[in-house]
């Protein structure tokens, strides 16, 4: 679905993918900037940065933290 926005008079678009990216942290670390630059620019991210910063912010944006469920029991 493409949503057109206004920002200081440019327009826009942003088309949200129909799959969420599925790699691991380990994948994140070891992707070439180019790709990740890619991947980035797919979901309508910056791709400005090192290529440091590039993998902290795609880990951030698209690794979920891992939830444990407490039982009262355990």
């Amino acid at each position: 679905m493409e949503s057109p926005q206004k920002n200081n008079g440019v327009s826009s678009f942003f088309q949200m993918p129909l799959h969420y990216p599925r790699y691991t942290k380990k994948d994140y670390q070891d992707m070439p900037e180019w790709k990740l630059d890619q991947l980035l620019a797919t979901y309508g991210l910056s791709t400005q940065g090192d290529l440091a910063y590039k993998r902290e912010f795609a880990m951030g944006a698209f690794l979920w933290p891992k939830f444990h469920h407490h039982h009262p029991n355990s």
